[in-house]
């Protein structure tokens, strides 16, 4: 999901037959309003998703992720997946305590990743399966970074950019205040 930015809906919708891991790998997707893309996949990805599907060993029309009887995994099970391996991986990364972790954040995550890697808004529309670019603008207001390259694109000729650092003397002043 994080690779991917494929919602919780679409995971739990994939197939076997869905996953293309020759020239062009991808997954094809079915999104809201049973909208059909192809989200393409990494080298990491590719080779896990191998992995899987060889011991998975399902047929075409079999899910992708199923449960142990079978049927596709739900939309809750999921969300017990990463609760619990986000549970297990606070022991490395204590900071996740202070986070809440869902399907979501890993779509977002997506976004937030492409957006951080210069991918433009519309490519990570398309990504996404949003019907607009509008929807897509959110992850531009979040990325602190974005707004910094922003703010330093914006700096008079002739001046260093960067962030403002006050002299000990205004500092002092400040203090005495």
């Amino acid at each position: 999901m994080i690779q991917t930015g494929v919602r919780v809906s679409e995971l739990t919708r994939l197939h076997v037959g869905d996953v293309h891991l020759g020239t062009g790998r991808h997954i094809r997707v079915e999104g809201k309003g049973r909208k059909r893309r192809a989200t393409p996949l990494t080298g990491e990805t590719t080779a896990l998703l191998r992995q899987w599907l060889a011991e998975r060993a399902g047929a075409p029309e079999d899910p992708l992720f199923p449960t142990r009887q079978g049927r596709a995994l739900s939309r809750y099970t999921v969300g017990l997946l990463i609760s619990k391996y986000t549970d297990a991986a606070l022991a490395g990364c204590p900071s996740l305590m202070a986070k809440r972790v869902t399907p979501h954040t890993m779509r977002h995550t997506a976004a937030m990743l492409w957006r951080a890697k210069g991918v433009d808004i519309a490519t990570i529309a398309l990504l996404l399966g949003h019907e607009s670019t509008q929807t897509t603008h959110i992850y531009e207001h979040a990325d602190p970074a974005l707004k910094e390259e922003a703010v330093a694109r914006t700096t008079p000729l002739g001046i260093k950019p960067g962030r403002y650092r006050p002299s000990d003397t205004l500092l002092a002043f400040l203090d005495g205040l």
